[in-house]
């Protein structure tokens, strides 16, 4: 047994002799002697010497040992031939047996014990990645700390990594041989070498040192060695307690004989060899003793995870390879303490060393206490952050159970119970089988078959069936039947394949002694039924979980094929009977119509099985007549479909029977139309109903149907032409005659895009598109809410459908059935989303007062208000709809982020993609819009600290964050936006006079969040712009009003060439030229440059793309622009006369430039006079002017943002290497960042928080 106390490794005298680590005097080496002495396990001694033999040559050892040449001072050497010449190097390339290489380092040993613990002692080094190397001066005069530090002095440290963290086949094998190496040496060694109180002395002691190192490793490398040294000991040790066993047992047969048949010399060796065996199990024990106290309990809590988990591993190998030494709570709390670990790494190998254990039921009593103390934190582990990590715990969870019934309360396995329905498939399999181990394995298979043969049943599953149906029920997630069928599939297969006990179930009345299955139990076996049937035929999990469909492998694809028959052959004759019974009930009939889908219908007619086919036909038709409900309709019309394929031959008998179901249809929904248009406002309820059913089957079908030629679109059009001249029409005729609609115009569609269509086909599809449109659009008025959703969806797909990129792909023919909408329906359309989508809460919750599922009708509710956004929203991203309709939604981006929030983002994103400056349009547009309606709710005098200006200025700033950091690309449109919100600011006149700030004054504080966007010279160019605006009062004003200009200011100066404004000063620095140094002068070559491209890339550009003009605000009836009247009619006339106003950008085709290259050229305009003053003054020899016009005059000119990007970027970079410097007072900067950091508009920049473990004790 291994002893509790730890020898102290230091420098001990004992009997005379003189024991050190690996610092021996040379004296000592040459001494020689036979007598042994025995010493304690201390710090490792050297007996004296035996006689050396001369060394034999390389060349007298054979190709491939470890004895190799070497300089007199321990280093290797190369040679000729380029082999391995290190142990290292032979270990690494591993192309000798490991075993010859182990036998090789033994016979250097046994010639020379230092020269071979040198080669050993060189070979951890170098495993470490160190390049230094032991000499053999070092080994004899230096203690152990003193060559580690030396070692680590050493250590290249120009990459982190070494031989165990490199990647790659090469070093992956290199980690499998270097623990090969330590385990064959031990072997190798077992019966002599290890026990001479000096090889594994000096290793352990050499491991110790390392496994303390501050190096990772040093300490990396020597923990795995020093534990598979270890697991090599505990081998050893079991294999001396088995030897000792057998030695016993053979003592005392031996003295249990007769005295005249007693040997007693055989039993004085017996008593020797015994004697022998525990010295040597003391020695063994005492090694182990000194690894795990000297390292497995300082580095099982080490801080890098990687060497705490190779603690772990191997501490549960030893447990397991030597249950009776180790298998006990001394050694198990270390694995129950890392179960807390932080790293799933650990907890991994953890969960694994127990999994071994846990398998040997014959270790059960020994884990007792263990499992009563850490079953919870196991338990809890199943809910693990680390699908590898839960997926183990449920699979150790599952071997307790096996282990014993008791282990586990009710509790902890409804725990795992739900799990089945997680959407990891790695962990719902793992607890499928938890599941199938507790309730779904039959515990006496014999006496159940017994049973079902006596009650007349054909299998014996009966009862797992009924209790998987309870299982389900009680799950209480209905709608999740597939994931749980995928997740019992792999342990339950026999059981979920067993389709004629389900159908026996389901048809078969109930026999003594079982129960009757309740409605409830009959709907979800059916629905369990149709899950295995669709498992068994697509042999893929179900959507949400995989990746994908994988390749399967022959024998999967065999077992598919048989199941895919056998299924097939059953329900072609049991589906129509269990629709004959079911056939009134609308969800159980839904269900089994999708059975036929997974049929192989070749087995209708290589079978001979049509009249199980004619039986099926009958029923389905039995169906459609007999219901309306939507999901049965649909399931009819996909399984004629199915049935219709035309691969099969039976083909033509399931057309007829089709054909037949429509004429009778659309026979019936033409008369009761009549009946219902003549009878007007005293129509009936029967009227209403047969009008009403009828066109639902139609509807249903026409949507896999083509249907187009029974005409449905003309009494479809009727109903909707009356019900909107009349007012009467009922909801539901009108949702289900506008979907039948456009049913019938995507056919029409896709016949005329198959084909050659003739231009009158074109024109009758375009004047039946129209005329549909029309009435949609005039159904948008309608009462009824279903209605103008219907009209609405169906408005916003055929836009899309008939839109420009209808003639795309070679298909301009189709352009007369292209549609654009006008003005007044995009306003409609906008209308319609700002009275359905952006609602109050509160209402919501008003109008769902009352309603048993409240919850549920909350979801679905949004569900169908986000789908209505999203289809508005794709006409917005493909230019359908004017980009400016998305100020109005954009506006709502904070207020709706919950409900709407990845919608916006995305309709923002792919807007930006089209048209950079058009969106950063739109986003000023968006925020003058929340500015102008808080203006009219609090008045002129706005309160900046209240809530309401804080939120749009958040706004603002998540607006500016998704302008990105390449400030290149998206300078045009930043400094387009700042000169619409500088124009919006100053856009009225205060009426008290100008003395009196601007009523929109306070949007610059708004404009603020975007001036970090700008570039660092546009800033002066914005800031230029600005002043334009501004008099010489607005300049010298500093009180509390004008802050918004002030703060405004000073962000456009902030990183300038320009002082901020000071707040208390009454300086201004508004048309004096800026100071700058000579460093920052460009080339004069490089201004011809600039001055020629904003005279000649500007002016090419404005031929090519014209920047767009100030956004005009949609005409709206909810939510609206809304500008105070009394200041539009105030300043209507300052508009008008105001430079650079919104009719002057619109209609100047010099303003129609680029707004930066205007600013530019003006600013080329102000040098040449600039050059004219300065030519002046220099004639007049006035010195101080010159000075400060020639630093004016080296200015540098912006360039035009619109050059081709390489010769734009090679400019900048040329012209602005000295002076583009980011100097940002580091308060902003801070803020900034701070400010990145949790934006809610990138889900990207969500950080997760990793919650560390406690690790309690015993």
């Amino acid at each position: 047994m291994i002893t509790s106390e730890l020898p102290v490794l230091q420098d001990s005298v004992e009997s005379g002799q003189d024991t050190v680590s690996l610092s021996m005097s040379m004296s000592e080496l040459d001494d020689t002697g036979d007598g042994k002495t025995k010493k304690k396990r201390g710090r490792p001694g050297r007996p004296p010497a035996p006689s050396k033999k001369p060394r034999k040559s390389p060349s007298e050892k054979g190709p491939m040992g470890v004895q190799r040449g070497r300089k007199a001072n321990g280093m290797a050497q190369q040679n000729g031939e380029g082999d391995p010449v290190t142990l290292f190097e032979v270990v690494k390339q591993g192309k000798s047996a490991m075993q010859s290489v182990v036998d090789d380092w033994i016979e250097s040993y046994r010639q020379d014990r230092d020269l071979a613990l040198l080669d050993l002692i060189n070979f951890f080094i170098q495993c470490s990645g160190c390049k230094g190397t032991v000499r053999i001066e070092m080994f004899r005069n230096m203690q152990n700390a003193e060559i580690i530090r030396k070692m680590t002095e050493e250590f290249d440290e120009d990459s982190g990594d070494y031989p165990l963290t490199i990647s790659g086949p090469l070093w992956k094998k290199f980690r499998y041989n270097f623990c090969e190496f330590i385990c064959v040496l031990i072997r190798q060694c077992q019966y002599s070498i290890i026990y001479d109180e000096y090889m594994m002395d000096t290793v352990i002691s050499l491991l110790t040192g390392l496994s303390d190192s501050q190096v990772r490793a040093f300490r990396h490398t020597s923990t795995l060695a020093a534990m598979k040294l270890m697991t090599a000991l505990v081998n050893v040790a079991l294999n001396l307690s088995i030897n000792q066993d057998n030695t016993q047992r053979q003592y005392e047969a031996e003295r249990n004989k007769m005295a005249g048949k007693r040997a007693n010399e055989k039993l004085e060796l017996l008593l020797q060899r015994r004697k022998e065996l525990q010295e040597n199990q003391d020695e063994i024990e005492n090694m182990m003793n000194s690894i795990f106290k000297g390292i497995f309990v300082h580095r099982y809590r080490d801080a890098i995870a990687e060497i705490r988990a190779i603690c772990i591993e191997e501490i549960g190998v030893w447990m397991k390879m030597y249950s009776d030494a180790f298998l006990n709570d001394s050694y198990l709390k270390y694995v129950g303490w890392t179960l807390h670990d932080r790293q799933g790494e650990v907890r991994l190998k953890c969960l694994k060393a127990l999994q071994n254990l846990y398998t040997n039921r014959e270790l059960f009593p020994k884990l007792e206490l263990f499992t009563n103390r850490f079953k919870d934190r196991i338990v809890s582990m199943t809910l693990d952050k680390e699908y590898d990590v839960a997926v183990e715990a449920i699979r150790l969870v599952t071997l307790i159970l096996q282990g014993s019934e008791d282990a586990l309360s009710n509790e902890d396995c409804e725990n795992v119970y739900h799990l089945v329905y997680s959407a990891h498939r790695p962990v719902a399999v793992a607890a499928g089988e938890f599941l199938h181990r507790k309730l779904f394995s039959r515990h006496d298979p014999q006496a159940e078959e017994a049973l079902a043969k006596r009650r007349g049943r054909s299998s014996p599953n009966g009862n797992l069936i009924r209790m998987l149906v309870l299982f389900f029920l009680e799950s209480e997630l209905h709608e999740h039947a597939a994931y749980l069928v995928d997740s019992l599939w792999e342990s339950s297969q026999e059981l979920l394949k067993d389709w004629e006990c389900m159908t026996e179930l389901l048809l078969e009345e109930p026999v003594q002694g079982e129960e009757v299955l309740l409605d409830r139990q009959e709907s979800a076996l059916i629905e369990l039924t149709v899950c295995t049937i669709r498992q068994a035929a697509e042999a893929h999990p179900p959507v949400g979980r995989g990746t994908g469909k994988r390749v399967l492998t022959a024998k999967e694809r065999k077992m598919q094929i048989d199941d895919k028959n056998k299924l097939t052959e059953h329900f072609i004759m049991a589906l129509p009977m269990l629709l004959s019974k079911y056939q009134t009930d609308a969800e159980k009939v839904a269900n089994l119509l999708q059975i036929p889908q997974y049929f192989d219908l070749d087995v209708y007619s290589a079978g001979r099985m049509e009249k199980h086919l004619e039986a099926l036909l009958k029923q389905i038709k039995f169906v459609v007549e007999k219901h309306t409900d939507t999901e049965v309709l649909e399931a009819c019309s996909k399984t004629y479909c199915i049935l219709c394929s035309e691969e099969y031959t039976i083909m033509n008998r399931v057309d007829i029977a089709h054909s037949q179901l429509i004429d009778e249809l659309a026979d019936r929904f033409s008369h009761s139309v009549e009946e219902l248009l003549q009878a007007g406002e005293e129509a009936d309820d029967d009227d209403i109903y047969n009008v009403l059913s009828t066109l639902k089957k139609l509807t249903a079908f026409h949507n896999a149907h083509d249907l187009t030629r029974w005409d449905l679109f003309g009494n479809c059009y009727r109903l909707l032409r009356t019900g909107i001249e009349q007012g009467s029409m009922p909801e539901q005729i009108a949702v289900q005659a506008l979907q039948c609609s456009h049913y019938s115009i995507l056919w029409q569609l896709v016949k005329i895009t198959e084909g050659a269509p003739s231009k009158d086909d074109l024109l009758a599809l375009r004047r039946v598109v129209k005329s549909f449109l029309a009435v949609c659009q005039q159904c948008l008025s309608n009462v009824n809410t279903p209605v103008k959703e219907q009209a609405f969806m169906l408005l916003c797909d055929l836009l899309m459908i008939f839109s420009h990129q209808l003639t795309t792909g070679s298909r301009e023919g189709l352009q007369p059935l292209v549609f654009n909408p006008d003005s007044t329906l995009q306003n409609e359309l906008l209308n319609f989303i700002l009275d359905h989508v952006f609602i109050d809460q509160d209402d919501e919750n008003q109008s769902m007062e009352g309603d048993e599922e409240d919850e549920a009708n909350k979801i679905e509710a949004l569900h169908k208000r986000r789908n209505l956004l999203a289809a508005f929203s794709k006409l917005i991203i493909y230019d359908i709809v004017d980009m400016p309709a998305a100020a109005d939604i954009f506006k709502h981006y904070m207020k709706y982020y919950n409900d709407y929030g990845d919608i916006i983002k995305e309709t923002l994103s792919k807007t930006r993609q089209t048209d950079k400056i058009l969106c950063a349009k739109t986003l000023i547009l968006s925020l003058q819009q929340l500015f102008n309606e808080l203006i009219q709710d609090q008045g002129p005098n706005l309160d900046r600290t209240s809530s309401h200006v804080s939120g749009i200025k958040e706004l603002a700033r998540r607006f500016a964050l998704t302008f990105g950091l390449d400030q290149i690309k998206t300078r045009e449109a930043v400094a387009t936006l700042h000169k619409d919100g500088i124009e919006f600011a100053f856009k009225y006149q205060n009426p008290k006079g100008p003395e009196y700030p601007p009523p929109n004054l306070a949007f610059l504080e708004v404009l603020c969040e975007f001036s970090s966007k700008l570039l660092r010279q546009d800033k002066k160019t914005v800031h230029s712009y600005l002043e334009k605006f501004m008099t010489e009062q607005m300049m010298e004003r500093r009180e509390d009003i004008w802050l918004p200009l002030i703060s405004y200011r000073n962000s456009l100066l902030t990183g300038g060439d320009e002082d901020r404004m000071s707040i208390t000063s009454g300086s201004s620095s508004s048309k004096g030229g800026s100071i700058r140094s000579k460093k920052g002068r460009p080339p004069l070559h490089k201004k011809r440059i600039e001055e020629e491209s904003v005279e000649g890339s500007w002016m090419i550009r404005n031929d090519t793309l014209q920047t767009p003009g100030a956004l005009q605000t949609p005409q709206l009836t909810s939510t609206v622009l809304r500008e105070n009247p009394r200041q539009a009619a105030e300043h209507l006339s300052e508009q008008n006369s105001e430079p650079g106003s919104e009719s002057d950008y619109v209609h100047n085709p010099q303003m129609q430039m680029s707004w930066l290259g205007q600013q530019k050229m003006e600013e080329v305009n102000r040098k040449e006079r600039t050059a004219m003053n300065y030519m002046k003054a220099r004639s007049g020899g006035v010195r101080q002017t010159v000075r400060g016009l020639m630093e004016d005059d080296a200015e540098p000119i912006f360039e035009d943002v619109m050059m081709s990007s390489r010769g734009q970027l090679e400019d900048m970079s040329e012209e602005f290497e000295d002076t583009m410097v980011i100097d940002l007072p580091p308060s902003r900067n801070r803020r900034e960042r701070a400010e990145l950091r949790p934006d809610f508009f990138d889900s990207a920049a969500m950080i997760e928080d990793e919650s560390g473990f406690t690790m309690p004790m015993f």
